[in-house]
Parts: structure tokens; C-alpha cells; sequence
């Protein structure tokens, strides 16, 4: 059995083994990190899977009033970081963004992640930082992508972004997966959140390639059941090839095998129609 927390609202999913516990959707449980348990909020309750999942960390339990009241402290030291963070970066004129911050309550210890266009010079910062935190303070530069995966939002399809919710790496991602899958190479048209190119683009990438390794191109005489004809177009997600036909000039949806030729040789040899299986 496995089940889902996610540590803020509506941000990215964590897979646990439920262990011998049963929580509800809503339910605050606790979660096992480095730097000892912390609090999440359980997103589905546990299920069976088909597949042996193992190492999944074990969920500890249903959180208690003293685990709720230190995940409340901690949410307000990060606010409390946020807030002196920004207000000195804006006093030493630094060219840098704040996109998240991170309390370890255990040793008192603030990680600021931040954005920029380019190195910073950030060392009287974090002097300035230690001295008004009373805490020790890092600070991490992140990339486009890894703010996005922090501040989540919503993509262009409507949904909230991947990063932010369920892919755990950033796989490369070319211009060439875009025209493979005939969408227009537009920034704005292929870009994500992030302004790099849509993690997305990757899902579909293989069934495209698989499609125009074996479907015959734009141009080819084709024999379909409703007659001979040029192909002029594929519908990958269907799995057809669009056919004008060479009678009259009508355009026709075919199936990819229906036009494969070594789909019709089979019909040739041994007589009517191939089964699908």
C-alpha cells in the first residue's frame, strides 16, 4: 500500500509506505525527513498498487499537538526570513530574487534560495542576514526551473505545473521534440512557466518517433480501402494517416496499418483481412 502527502498546499506529492496507519484525506501526518519527522498533509489515503514499490520512507504517524504547534513556529520563522530577506536585499541593492526559504528549527538554520541573472556578490548579506535572524543563514542560487518547482502555478494547459507537483528530475528537452510533434516553434506557444521549453514536451515524444518510424510520409501513394491516394497529413494521437484520394480529390482518415505495406503484403499472401491482435 502506498499513499500521498504533500507539505504544502496544493505543491508537490510525496509517495509513503502507510506502515500500519490509517489517515484520511486532510489528516496531518508525520513524515520522516533528515532532519527528523515533519508535518504534511496526507493527499490520498492509502491504496493498493499493482506494482512492488519498495524503499518508500514509512509514514510515523498521525501528527500530535506538540508536532502541529512546532510545524506552526517553523511556518513562521520561514515567513520571518522571507520578510528580513527581502528587506535587505532591497537595502544592498543586489539584483536578486528571493524564491524560498527553509527553517531547521534543530539547528537553527536558514536557507534562502534566490534567483538572479548572474553571480552576486552576496557576502555582507549573509553577515547582515545571521546578525538580524540570530541564525546561521546559506544561501543557494537556483535556476529558472527550480524556481518554478517552488513557486508552483498553473500551466498553459490549466493544470498545476509537473515540477511542482510530481516530476522528481529535469530530463533535456530539444526544439526537435517540437517540430517531431508538428506544434510551431513560438516561445510563447512552447515555453513554460519557467520560460524554458515544457517539460511536457518530452510525454509524447516516443509515440510520435514510433509513429514515423513505420506510418508512410507526406507524399507517398498509399492503397487505402476506399482507394488509391497521396498521403497528406498524420493524426499521431489517433493513429491515423489522412489520404487524399486520387478519385474525385476527397480527403479520408485511415488507420496507420490499413496503409502499412507490410500490413498489406500479409493481406496479399494469405488472403482477406489481418486480425488486430
Amino acid at each position: 500500500m502506498i499513499m500521498a502527502v504533500s507539505f504544502t498546499r496544493y505543491g508537490r506529492l510525496y509517495y509513503l509506505d502507510p506502515g500500519p496507519h490509517r489517515p484520511k484525506v486532510g489528516d496531518k501526518v508525520l513524515v520522516p525527513t533528515g532532519s527528523g519527522p515533519e508535518v504534511a498533509e496526507c493527499v490520498w489515503p492509502p491504496q493498493w498498487v499493482s506494482e512492488d514499490i519498495e524503499g518508500l520512507p514509512v509514514c510515523q504517524g498521525l501528527a500530535q499537538e506538540e508536532h502541529l504547534v512546532r510545524d506552526e513556529n517553523n511556518r513562521r520563522k520561514r515567513a520571518e526570513g522571507r520578510s528580513v530577506a527581502k528587506r535587505l536585499i532591497k537595502r544592498h541593492g543586489l539584483p536578486m530574487k528571493v524564491v524560498g526559504i527553509d527553517y531547521l528549527d534543530a539547528d537553527n538554520v536558514y536557507t534562502v534560495y534566490f534567483s538572479a541573472p548572474h553571480r552576486v556578490d552576496f557576502r555582507q548579506l549573509v553577515r547582515d542576514l545571521a546578525r538580524n535572524l540570530r541564525a546561521r543563514v546559506e544561501l543557494r542560487q537556483i535556476g529558472p526551473r527550480d524556481e518554478a518547482r517552488l513557486q508552483g502555478g498553473i500551466g498553459p494547459c490549466g493544470r498545476d505545473l509537473c515540477c511542482a507537483t510530481f516530476l522528481k528530475d529535469f530530463e533535456p528537452v530539444s526544439v526537435r521534440m517540437a517540430k517531431d510533434q508538428d506544434l510551431p516553434v513560438n516561445p510563447l506557444r512552447i515555453a513554460g512557466a519557467c520560460g524554458r521549453l515544457m517539460c511536457c514536451l518530452k510525454y509524447e515524444h516516443p509515440l510520435y518517433q514510433e509513429f514515423r518510424a513505420s506510418a508512410p510520409r507526406v507524399g507517398t501513394q498509399v492503397e487505402t480501402p476506399e482507394g488509391p491516394g497521396t498521403v497528406v497529413g498524420h493524426n499521431v494521437p489517433a493513429d491515423q494517416v489522412v489520404v487524399r484520394l486520387n478519385d474525385g480529390g476527397r480527403r479520408c482518415s485511415c488507420s496507420r496499418a490499413s496503409v502499412c505495406a507490410p500490413r498489406q503484403a500479409y493481406e496479399e499472401t494469405y488472403g482477406g483481412k489481418a486480425d488486430d491482435r
